[in-house]
């Protein structure tokens, strides 16, 4: 499984790429390969000043090696060996009116230690995708929801409303008392069990995966052209130091990496290159940007 999903992620990561490359029209992604002294490594891809996207990163990584006590505390467990391979990106649009996007679709393995043979003591997959605006387009919301939600019913009707409300409690700003954008998908620990196999969690996580493109791409294409004022690329930059703040506080893969000795340019790739932390900010009562807060004070069901 761990060899069939890393070859996965590796065609996902190309086809992604290629297409936002077609759709910003400019810039490229550079490439890094990298090694992981203790096992594995992995393959960054970053895109930075172009005409539609001002920074973004599609990264896959498989890493592999002894479980560190602060993760062994975590799952509970003793000495242990891990495997971990997936994907993940963020991309920050330059012009405001585009959202923000992140995803991630990732796997698991833990191997007891003490055993000659190293036994498989634990698999899972994880993963998920979701939206970040700075102004508010409800037909967005809908269209990234809908696609979300027509993958998730292909496999089981009850995933879509359980994996979007996780997401919601997830991408949640406690320390703000806010949402960090619209939501999405998310999911974790999908393990084997009397309802699904490894092999149908596999079908259900690749499903979300290739449903990436067609939910991002349509709304990046609507919105990349309009126009914008300084002041509104002002509000995105306020915006996006909540997304900092969500990614250096609560992010569990941000901290993974850094307890697993992460490479730290593939980590902190999801940092935004312009952000803005203006003491007591509010929005104009009315405002565009006051509607977005709103919104985000408690989730939406957006079908």
């Amino acid at each position: 499984m761990k060899d069939k999903f890393l070859k996965y992620i590796q065609n996902l990561q190309n086809q992604i790429t290629s297409k936002l490359e077609e759709v910003d029209g400019v810039a490229k992604f550079r490439e890094d390969n990298w090694e992981r002294p203790e096992g594995g490594g992995g393959r960054t891809r970053v895109i930075e000043n172009g005409n539609v996207f001002e920074k973004g990163g599609v990264n896959i990584s498989a890493v592999h090696g002894k479980l560190p006590d602060s993760m062994q505390k975590l799952f509970n467990v003793g000495e242990a060996d891990f495997f971990a391979c997936g994907l993940s990106l963020v991309i920050h649009p330059k012009n405001p009116m585009v959202p923000t996007v992140h995803a991630n679709w990732r796997y698991f393995e833990m191997y007891d230690n003490s055993s000659p043979s190293g036994k498989l003591v634990g698999a899972w997959f994880g993963g998920g995708q979701d939206v970040t605006p700075y102004y508010l387009f409800e037909e967005d919301a809908k269209h990234f929801h809908q696609t979300c939600k027509t993958a998730c019913d292909k496999h089981n009707l009850q995933f879509y409303p359980k994996y979007k409300k996780q997401c919601d409690a997830y991408f949640w700003n406690a320390h703000r008392n806010e949402a960090r954008g619209l939501g999405g998908l998310f999911f974790d620990y999908c393990k084997a069990d009397e309802q699904m196999s490894m092999e149908d969690w596999y079908n259900f996580v690749t499903e979300v995966g290739n449903s990436f493109l067609e939910a991002y791409v349509p709304i990046v294409e609507k919105r990349k052209n309009l126009e914008y004022t300084a002041a509104q690329r002002m509000w995105q930059e306020i915006r996006r130091g909540r997304y900092v703040e969500f990614n250096l506080v609560h992010d569990k893969g941000t901290l993974f990496g850094l307890k697993t000795n992460g490479r730290i340019e593939s980590i902190l790739m999801s940092l935004p290159p312009n952000v803005q932390w203006v003491y007591d900010h509010h929005p104009e009562v009315g405002s565009e940007e006051e509607k977005l807060i709103k919104v985000l004070e408690s989730p939406v069901d957006w079908i």
